[in-house]
């Protein structure tokens, strides 16, 4: 209450200035002598500085009620309870819903004003290039542009470079792809290794040849397998700049379902590995693969202090655009920034390919004669019928002519005369032939043209910092400085066509399993990395270091490596082959394993309460694991706590660092079951059946559900026992629709059941947030209606089927080539529906053929109880050339607009454009999605990455899984067959809007004076143009909430059972208080505020801070004795620090 008078006496403040204003304005004019003498007319330069004026004033009044608007909305969705007396007992109403009573003392989520400032958006000037507008004006005709088919006839005049020489840099590259058509060890063993080792000799003969190498996986492990004397020489070849390491990530990463966690982490642990063994520092970004490149990666290259970066893949209509302007180099800035912190200096490659034959200009009949692996008798050649010739004394001069027309032909593409021509392709330079080949033939025509002073040009190897620091030198700016004249750039380059209408959005679903399995381990690997750190940081403090298992490092370092892998393009993108998919797997389960036995090592010393009595035992852990697999592409089987007459522990471990409410299941062997808290109050529990069908339970396993509160970071404890408390073990309902199947059903005289044989009229699930309605006889959603509005909001879910061409290009793992429009999924037996209400969830499962879909509602305060839990389990191991979606239809007037997210840290404004094929306006949702209008916004959060569209208004559609029988001709030579049993895990929210909604009383209090005096003006039209204008959206503060609930899960681990008495235990309370909910120790959005560390940590002090770039290669200051932290909103900061 004290919180709402607050807001009140504010919004009555600024009401209140605002009338005064206005008053003292309007008096001002009533009253101005020169009015009177001119009988009242106003001169026209004071009627304009007036009506600026006004304007102004009626935008800050209406920012002004918007910043209160969302205070006090923030306030209201997010009450959360701080510990107080135990709960309160659920109860019926009178309709029969479950009622959880409040908590006595309520407390709010911190929210700056600040902070909805700046998410009002809308600050700095507009860069030139703003990648949706570009797309919303490009043709996209695909007009046949002769030898360069999709660009255009490229001329010049041989004086073009007489004042200034074109200067040439060619770089020397091989892609080498962790894991794609062979494994990562086997690419190590058979390629790879052979061409690091080839080029530790052949740079060494002479000083002017270059390499580029990218792909620090490769290069650690071929590091480990050499000796000293040779990397001696690769430190040497670093050193004097023969050799560069570009990016420095552990792999060149995926940029469209990677979250951006693990882009971080894989671009920490390559930089890190880096300095550690070369004491190089990469200056350069180099993405010549991943198949659209997102606006997060030159972020977080430049937050690490890298000044250039260059990308490919990218729409070749777009690319004939960017050339035809001269935009192929540009400053890349961020969608909020205002003031170019974020910009960094990017260069886009101009034709189809990285190969040879489209890198050094616009003819790749030409260019494949200057791939000297590709002379007569050897294993490849040119596709084109022209061979390359062996470059000779004799026809050198007309060799070295027709390069440099192509050199000449693509420099006039770009606005400054230095030209970068990149030489290589995937694995290239693998025999030392090869390295002869190229090198000695571009020696040879590099030394004769630059013995031509009239050609006016300057041809070298050079690496790509190269090519940067020249082009900088040339334009007479400072490295990553942006050069005069050169656009800036706003936006993503998603989604990417490499010809006609082929557009690359399958693998935003490809193999979906695996891409759910990827964020598991990222959230086991965050939340053993703090574990690990706060236990070792207090062994160190109470001296019992000694006795910890250190060697937990090499195992959180493995995970970090297991997981950087996997962002690879070809392994998070599901575009791999099936064998090197499976080596994945086991690579990704093998860590999961190892990093749960690093949380049970460091939850096991926390939560004792006498730290004297730990003893570390490899072969006994003191926690049981919360779930296993079986395999690495199996289900989990989630940990059966077996009860009897002692008491079980259970540690559940919150990786947030807020505070939470969230329901606990469990499961047990007994519904007699009493849970008590750490303190033995005893708590109230739902009790439910555990399921193997639809019909089936589990014999003997129960499901034990409740709220609990745990601490920021840390550790909570529940004691588990057999016996029954009447009045706080609560059972679940249950209800059965079979729609005439005639099935036999599980009984137990626990669990109340009521079984309809047919028949199905719409039903209800209800909190105290909404009401949810369902369809009686598919069990599908079909309306919301939030407690606070009279309306329902239609939010129908539907199932539909996508077939392919029947044409030869068809679907596979990297293309969506869909035949038509998706068709209804239409099963071949109506769903049976199960039912359950209970005091603190409900739920409606529907079993589907291929799909089982889960609906749960928590009937909970806060975060929890405002959404929906959505989960498929999806089984399309049938299927011939189809793929599996699901659409929510809604009311709301989303006008073709709609949002996705890039990796979890940014929304992207999308649009849907009729000019373009269906598959063109897919997108992908790494982890949310929504649609809006003026009053309501739709987010659909995901727990998994998946293509995303919205193909009508007020749609959000999501691609399932694709099963596809043959490959799309793009390299892999598989399609995908390799279906999983694979669960989709989705929360779906709905808002009220009150930004950009129906104009508020203080703006209309403004326009009504206004238009007093002005009668033609037309300020409502305006404003509605700034709003559509806005191309930088934001989830809400409770949407950003519930997106981490959804992907940071409680971790639950029993504690293993111990003869009678076990040692004493009490919860972990890392942190004096939770963080602000607008900070994350890796956030998906940063707001404006300041946190003090130095009393952050339980009996911790902060000894030493130190601010560094993104991957701590370079301090950005000196150690500090100061511990405040001060980020700017959608910041991402690094410190180095100790904790004793």
């Amino acid at each position: 209450m004290k919180l709402k008078k607050q807001v009140t006496v504010c919004g009555a403040a600024i009401f209140c200035v605002a009338v005064f204003s206005l008053y003292l304005m309007l008096d001002r004019v009533q009253h101005d002598p020169a009015r009177h003498q001119n009988s009242g007319n106003f001169p026209r330069s004071q009627i304009s500085v007036l009506q600026n004026r006004i304007e102004q004033l009626e935008q800050l009044l209406e920012e002004n009620h918007e910043i209160i608007s969302h205070i006090k909305d923030s306030v209201l969705e997010l009450t959360a309870n701080v510990e107080g007396p135990p709960a309160l007992l659920p109860y019926h109403t009178a309709n029969g819903s479950w009622v959880v009573a409040p908590e006595p003392r309520p407390s709010f989520f911190s929210v700056s004003p600040q902070d909805c400032q700046f998410a009002l958006g809308g600050r700095g000037q507009k860069p030139e290039l703003q990648m949706l507008t570009v797309s919303e004006e490009l043709p996209f005709d695909n007009v046949d542009g002769g030898v360069w088919r999709q660009g255009f006839d490229i001329s010049y005049s041989p004086h073009d470079w007489d004042a200034e020489d074109l200067q040439v840099f060619v770089v020397p590259h091989s892609h080498n792809d962790p894991g794609w058509i062979k494994t990562f060890d086997k690419y190590y063993t058979e390629q790879t290794q052979h061409i690091l080792n080839s080029m530790v000799s052949k740079l060494q003969e002479d000083s002017r040849w270059r390499f580029l190498w990218a792909e620090v996986s490769f290069f650690a492990k071929w590091w480990d397998n050499i000796n000293a004397q040779k990397r001696a020489v690769v430190r040497r070849l670093v050193g004097n700049g023969q050799l560069e390491i570009a990016t420095g990530g552990w792999v060149m990463p995926d940029e469209a379902n990677s979250h951006y966690f693990a882009l971080i982490d894989q671009l920490i642990e390559g930089h890190q590995w880096l300095e550690r063994n070369l004491g190089v520092t990469p200056r350069s970004g180099w993405a010549v693969d991943p198949f659209g490149h997102s606006s997060t990666m030159p972020y977080l290259l430049r937050r690490a202090n890298l000044t250039s970066m260059l990308i490919q893949r990218v729409h070749y209509a777009i690319k004939k655009h960017f050339a035809a302007t001269h935009s192929l180099e540009f400053m890349w800035r961020q969608t909020w920034d205002s003031d170019s912190s974020t910009d960094i200096f990017c260069h886009m490659m101009p034709f189809y390919s990285y190969d040879v034959p489209h890198t050094c200009g616009p003819d790749p009949k030409i260019c494949c004669q200057f791939d000297f692996k590709r002379l007569p008798g050897g294993r490849i050649n040119c596709p084109w019928k022209v061979p390359p010739r062996a470059i000779t004394e004799a026809n050198v001069a007309e060799r070295a002519a027709l390069l440099l027309d192509q050199y000449r032909k693509k420099s006039r593409l770009f606005r400054s005369n230095v030209l970068l021509v990149p030489l290589g392709d995937d694995f290239r330079y693998d025999k030392p032939q090869e390295w002869d080949a190229q090198f000695f033939s571009y020696q040879r025509l590099f030394d004769f043209l630059n013995s031509k002073p009239d050609l006016h040009v300057q041809a070298q190897f050079g690496t790509l910092s190269d090519y940067f620091d020249a082009l900088y030198k040339r334009t007479g700016v400072e490295p990553g400085a942006r050069p005069p004249g050169f656009p800036v750039l706003s936006g993503d380059f998603f989604s990417y066509a490499d010809r006609e209408d082929h557009y690359w959005t399958g693998y935003y679903t490809s193999r979906p399993f695996y891409k759910s399995l990827d964020r598991v381990l990222e959230a086991h690997l965050r939340g053993a990395e703090i574990l690990y750190s706060l236990a070792l940081a207090h062994t160190r403090r109470s001296g019992l270091a000694a006795q910890y298992p250190l060697s937990d490092f090499t195992v959180l370092m493995e995970a970090r490596r297991t997981l950087g892998l996997f962002q690879h393009h070809d392994a998070i993108t599901g575009t791999a082959k099936e064998a090197v998919v499976v080596d994945y797997g086991v690579r990704l389960l093998r860590s999961l394993v190892s990093l749960k036995q690093v949380i049970i090592n460091a939850a096991h010393y926390l939560v004792l309460g006498d730290k004297g009595t730990y003893h570390f035992e490899p072969g006994a852990p003191f926690l049981q694991v919360d779930d296993a697999r079986s395999s690495h592409d199996a289900l989990p089987e989630r940990t059966v706590i077996q009860l009897d007459a002692s008491p079980r522990f259970v540690v559940l471990f919150n990786p947030l660092e807020q505070e939470r409410l969230s329901v606990v299941s469990l499961l047990v062997n007994s519904p007699h079951v009493r849970v008590l808290s750490e303190d033995g109050q005893p708590l109230p529990v739902q009790i439910s059946a555990h399921w193997s069908s639809a019909t089936n339970m589990v014999p003997n396993v129960y499901q034990v559900s409740l709220p609990i509160r745990l601490p920021a970071l840390g550790l909570g404890l529940l004691q588990l026992q057999q016996g029954l408390d009447t009045h706080r073990t609560l059972s679940s309902s249950v209800r059965i629709y079979l729609h005439g199947q005639s099935l036999s059903v599980s009984r137990h005289e626990a669990f109340p059941i009521r079984v309809i044989d047919s028949g199905g009229s719409d039903f209800a699930l209800s909190n105290r947030y909404m009401q949810v309605w369902f369809s009686g006889l598919t069990g599908l959603l079909k309306s919301i209606q939030r407690v606070d509005e009279d309306r329902e909001q239609r939010t129908d879910v539907e199932l539909l089927v996508y077939g392919t061409r029947a044409s030869k290009d068809k679907s596979g793992a990297y293309l969506f080539l869909p035949d038509d429009q998706a068709k209804p999924y239409v099963p071949k037996n109506p769903p049976v529906l199960r039912v359950t209400e209970g005091p603190f969830f409900s739920e409606v499962v529907a079993y589907y053929e291929h799909v089982h879909q889960v609906v749960r509602l928590y009937n909970l305060p806060g975060v929890e109880g405002l959404s929906l839990d959505m989960s498929f389990l999806v089984d399309i191991r049938d299927y011939i050339n189809k793929e599996l979606a699901l659409r929510i239809h809604t009311n709301i007037g989303s006008q073709g607009t709609f949002f996705s997210d890039l990796n979890g840290f940014q929304v992207q404004r999308r649009q849907y454009l009729k000019k373009l094929p269906l598959q063109a306006n897919f997108y992908p949702m790494p982890v949310m999605a929504y649609i809006q209008d003026a009053q309501r916004r739709l987010t659909l959060h995901t727990a998994q990455a998946l293509g995303v569209s919205s193909l009508s208004d007020g749609q959000l559609e999501v691609i399932l899984d694709r099963r596809l029988m043959q490959d799309d001709n793009r390299g892999l030579g598989q399609g995908l067959k390799d279906n999983k049993r694979t669960w989709n895990h989705f929360r779906l929210l709905l808002e009220r809007r009150t930004v950009g909604s129906e104009p508020g009383y203080f703006s209309k209090l403004a326009a009504m004076l206004r238009g007093l005096i002005f009668p033609s003006s037309r300020s409502d039209d305006r404003k509605v143009r700034v709003q559509d204008d806005r191309s930088t959206s934001y989830p809400s503060l409770l949407s950003h909430l519930t997106s981490m609930y959804l992907n940071t899960p409680v971790f639950t681990f029993p504690v293993a059972k111990t003869p009678s008495p076990g040692p004493s235990l009490r919860a972990f309370h890392p942190l004096v208080s939770s963080l602000p909910c607008d900070f994350h120790l890796l956030n998906l959005r940063m707001l404006q505020a300041e946190v003090a560390l130095g009393g952050l940590f339980h009996g911790l002090d902060v000894v030493f801070l130190q601010s560094t770039s993104l991957t701590l290669l370079y301090p950005l200051a000196s150690p500090s004795n100061s511990t405040d932290l001060y980020l700017e909103p959608m910041e991402i900061a690094t410190f180095r620090l100790r904790l004793g």
